[in-house]
């Protein structure tokens, strides 16, 4: 057992430089003198000479600083000098997934797909849908300018008899495959054709073409809908949200038209049978899944993420804990407790909740910290504590002011502000770390109904940049003020939002981008507004 253990030791605690067993010596010196740190330490505050400024770090710092120097290169970026660094974003340049939809109109091939852009892109992949519908009323549209030509586009276009049509929607189908890998040579990860793709033969010719380019796959994914009242609410939903191939007909000529177009795609859809073919099928949203021949980590990625949407109707409530006692002063991280405002906050909850869920039932998740379970007490509803939810680990300045950072670390205070999704501070983290930690969250939320999170700043901005779209570099500037609730309601083709703010004053812990003349990114527009025409076409 000694031989074990002395293994286990020079593996996982190997034997120190003679500087940090120095440095490690001091603490253990100052640790020994009974007035080095106080009793009345307070819960939350670091004592004072292990925080950033501290005697000891600053001892440390110096002491190693020859060793730095020498295993470094000779002019270190700016990035990397002080207590913490930039993270590069992942490398992702290998992964080039063609994933081609398949299914008849209003069976949800658009939702998902745009679920899994929303979802990918989060997670930093290049993303693109090239939507053969938009590719198709694009060039319709430019040719109507062009030359005053209105083409029909009822469902007699759509119709297997007609020839010329026909012909048409393959060409379209195979220019907007072309776009996509051409999208994909230039960098791009993840291209989505979303289209009906409802024949083998269409299904045989996206294979081969894909085969002929060099480190790319196809997968198809089939979505198939049994509901009648899903099918009528996607059929309700396609012609009253201005879909050009409706314009200025009644609502119940539209409904006809587009019930006789999903009739001629009836006529010739084959579900998938192809033993070779990798695929998904998923069937209403997730009540059943098959899958076959799904092969490596982003493949699997995109297929576990798939198996855990529905569509039922919800709503995800978002608030940061009550005012505490480390907003008073200003301080970072930390475990402190609520503010006196904090606890009315938390008090004033229970009645702003039963108003806008009524008797349906929810449930509260909390992080670990103090000040969320407090404010999460007064409710009378089931909860869950996620580590995951706890805020960014801000490391060896946990406790601090942003004054004294700036003082201690100027460099690093400056380099936060130049890049702060990707700044990680020494021993904690970067927003960049709190999105990847709370991927778990994000697919347990699309599993969930109505669900209400207490989270904090950092952990509410990387969840609202999700549910919105929201680009990375925006997502430390998220205004999230404290005594808020955000309602968000996921639709079809995004998120609605409403905010409700209690009349309970707290500080303002926003700061905003350094030389930035925008105003803070406070409440999002709806975008649950189908696009039609497309933006890559």
């Amino acid at each position: 057992m000694d031989n074990l253990s002395d293994d286990h030791n020079r593996v996982h605690f190997p034997i120190l430089s003679s500087e940090l067993t120095a440095a490690l010596g001091a603490i253990e010196d100052m640790a020994d003198d009974t007035d080095a740190v106080p009793d009345s330490v307070v819960r939350g505050h670091p004592p004072a000479i292990f925080r950033a400024g501290g005697p000891m770090l600053k001892q440390f710092d110096e002491s190693t600083a020859s060793s730095r120097k020498s295993s470094q290169a000779p002019t270190p970026p700016r990035s990397v000098v002080g207590i913490g660094n930039k993270v590069a974003k992942p490398d992702y340049s290998e992964a080039k997934i063609v994933l081609a939809m398949v299914g008849l109109p209003a069976r949800g091939k658009s939702y998902l797909s745009n679920k899994l852009m929303r979802y990918l892109k989060w997670l930093e992949y290049d993303v693109q849908v090239f939507n053969v519908g938009q590719l198709r009323r694009s060039r319709a549209h430019r040719k109507a300018q062009q030359s005053g030509i209105l083409e029909d586009h009822t469902s007699s276009y759509f119709s297997h008899n007609n020839v010329e049509a026909t012909k048409l929607r393959e060409q379209l189908a195979e220019d907007s495959l072309e776009m996509l890998i051409r999208w994909l040579k230039r960098g791009g990860n993840v291209a989505i054709h979303d289209a009906t793709n409802s024949t083998r033969t269409r299904r045989a010719k996206i294979s081969a073409r894909v085969a002929k380019e060099k480190g790319m796959s196809v997968i198809f994914l089939e979505s198939i809908c049994n509901d009648p009242a899903v099918i009528a609410a996607n059929v309700a939903l396609k012609v009253s949200s201005g879909d050009p191939d409706y314009k200025d007909l009644p609502r119940e000529v539209a409904e006809r038209d587009f019930l006789r177009r999903i009739k001629e795609y009836e006529a010739v859809y084959e579900t998938i049978t192809e033993p070779h073919l990798s695929y998904l099928r998923i069937t209403d949203v997730g009540n059943e899944v098959t899958l076959s021949r799904i092969n490596g980590y982003l493949q699997s990625r995109i297929a576990f993420y798939l198996m855990n949407l529905h569509v039922k109707p919800r709503n995800i409530f978002l608030s940061r804990h009550g005012e505490s006692q480390f907003n008073v002063e200003g301080r970072i991280g930390g475990d402190s407790l609520l503010s006196e405002r904090g606890l009315a906050y938390a008090r004033a909850l229970p009645e702003l909740v039963r108003k806008n869920i009524g008797d349906a039932p929810l449930i509260v998740w909390t992080s670990t910290l103090q000040r969320t379970i407090q404010t999460a007490g007064e409710l009378p509803y089931p909860k869950l504590t996620w580590k995951s939810l706890d805020e960014l680990d801000a490391g060896v300045c946990d406790g601090m002011t942003y004054e004294e950072i700036e003082q201690a670390y100027p460099e690093d205070f400056a380099n936060r502000d130049e890049d702060k999704f990707n700044y990680r501070y020494r021993g904690g983290e970067s927003y960049r770390d709190v999105v990847v930690r709370l991927e778990p969250v994000i697919i347990e939320l699309e599993r969930q109904e109505n669900i209400l999170i207490f989270g904090h700043q950092a952990i509410i901005r990387c969840l609202y940049a999700y549910f919105h779209d929201l680009p990375q570099a925006d997502l430390p500037y998220i205004n999230v003020p404290l005594h808020t609730v955000i309602k968000l309601t996921p639709k079809a083709y995004g998120c609605d939002e409403e905010r409700y703010t209690l009349p309970i004053g707290a500080v303002d812990t926003h700061r905003p981008k350094p030389g930035s003349t925008v105003s803070p990114l406070d409440v999002v527009p709806s975008t649950t507004k189908r696009e039609y025409f497309g933006t890559n076409i």
